[in-house]
């Protein structure tokens, strides 16, 4: 049964001979590098010694095999370990993040209405909850003409609601956009994803 084996070596390779016959040329003299074979070594390879090294570099390829496996097996285990946290992290990030731009100003409130009507069956009739400081902006695309998904929609000024988020009141009940919800539902998602 052949097996593959491979060999690092430290140091260049000087000289190297192709044998003729490789099969036969196991315990075989073997003559110095430069000399015909007339003027061979008396030294000989044994076959035994041979096969010894092979079985040597056999055993610490099997060792290296066993260490990377359970090196592996290590990293799924911490990786299940903590991916709870690492969710938990990843939400920590992304609120601070996103409380950073919404202090900023960095958002657009229109995009945020637009996307939680998508939740509201038939958007007629809807009441939308604001931040008075958000709502200002929202008046002003209305009575630009701006409107778009602002039109025919009543805006009423709301201090419990936070900038950047929206309450959607309509007949067929009442639709939150609230960050930490939101973020919420992401980190139940990524959790049970992982």
């Amino acid at each position: 049964m052949s097996q593959i084996l491979t060999v690092n070596l430290d140091k260049p390779i000087i000289s190297a001979k192709v044998l003729d016959d490789c099969a036969g040329g196991v315990g075989r003299k073997m003559s110095r590098p430069g000399r015909a074979d007339s003027e061979a070594d008396t030294g000989q390879i044994p076959i035994q010694d041979l096969e010894a090294q092979k079985a040597v570099f056999s055993q610490a390829c099997q060792a290296l095999n066993g260490v990377i496996a359970r090196l592996n097996q290590f990293c799924d285990k911490l990786y299940v370990e903590h991916r709870e946290e690492i969710a938990r992290l990843s939400i920590e990030i992304a609120r601070k993040i996103l409380m950073q731009k919404v202090e900023n100003g960095d958002y657009e409130i229109e995009s945020i209405i637009k996307e939680a009507l998508k939740n509201v069956p038939g958007s007629q009739d809807v009441i939308v909850h604001l931040n008075p400081e958000d709502i200002e902006k929202c008046q002003k695309a209305q009575q630009l003409g701006q409107g778009g998904v602002l039109a025919g929609i009543k805006l009423i000024p709301d201090p419990n609601i936070g900038r950047a988020e929206c309450s959607l009141e309509s007949p067929k009940g009442i639709i939150k956009s609230l960050i930490d919800d939101n973020l919420e539902r992401i980190g139940k998602a990524l959790e049970k994803a992982n």
